[in-house]
C-alpha cells in the first residue's frame, strides 16, 4: 500500500511540477482570487528537475522489481494468483483493481520520465532559465 502511495505521490509531483511548466489548466470561468502567476515556473522546475527524475526512477525500478521486491507488479500478481488459488475471490477481486491500476502507473511514470528529459534539455538550452522569462 505504501508503494502505492509512493508511485501516486512521484506522479502526483511530476505532473504538479509538468503543469507548472506551462500546461493549461482547466477554468470554470470564474477569475482565482490572489495573484495570478506572472510566470511559468520554469526556473523552479529546472532547479527541481534532478530531484523529480530520481523519484521517477526509483519509483519505476520499484515497480518493474521481481517478486521480492515490495511493492512490485511481480509481487502483486502472485498475490492474486495466490488469492485465486486460495479461493479467496472477494480479496482477489480487490487485489486486482490494485494490480491493474499498479500497472497503469509504469507507462505513465515512462512518459513522464521522457517529458522531465525534454524539460532538462530545455533548461540545458536555456542556462536554467536564470534569466527570468523564456527565450
Amino acid at each position: 500500500m505504501r508503494t502505492v502511495k509512493t508511485a501516486a505521490l512521484a506522479l502526483t509531483t511530476v505532473t504538479a511540477l509538468l503543469a507548472t511548466a506551462g500546461a493549461a489548466t482547466a477554468d470554470a470561468g470564474k477569475p482565482s482570487p490572489g495573484r495570478t502567476p506572472s510566470g511559468d515556473g520554469a526556473k523552479a522546475l529546472c532547479k527541481r528537475a534532478p530531484k523529480v527524475e530520481k523519484r521517477l526512477e526509483r519509483a519505476l525500478e520499484r515497480l518493474r522489481g521481481d517478486a521480492a521486491q515490495r511493492g512490485s507488479v511481480s509481487r502483486l500478481e502472485k498475490r492474486v494468483e495466490n488469492a485465486e488459488k486460495a479461493g479467496h475471490t472477494e480479496v482477489e477481486k480487490y487485489l486486482s483493481g490494485k494490480l491493474a491500476f499498479r500497472r497503469s502507473l509504469v507507462p505513465t511514470l515512462e512518459k513522464r520520465q521522457k517529458d522531465l528529459a525534454a524539460v532538462k534539455t530545455w533548461c540545458e538550452a536555456n542556462n536554467g532559465n536564470k534569466g527570468g522569462e523564456a527565450k
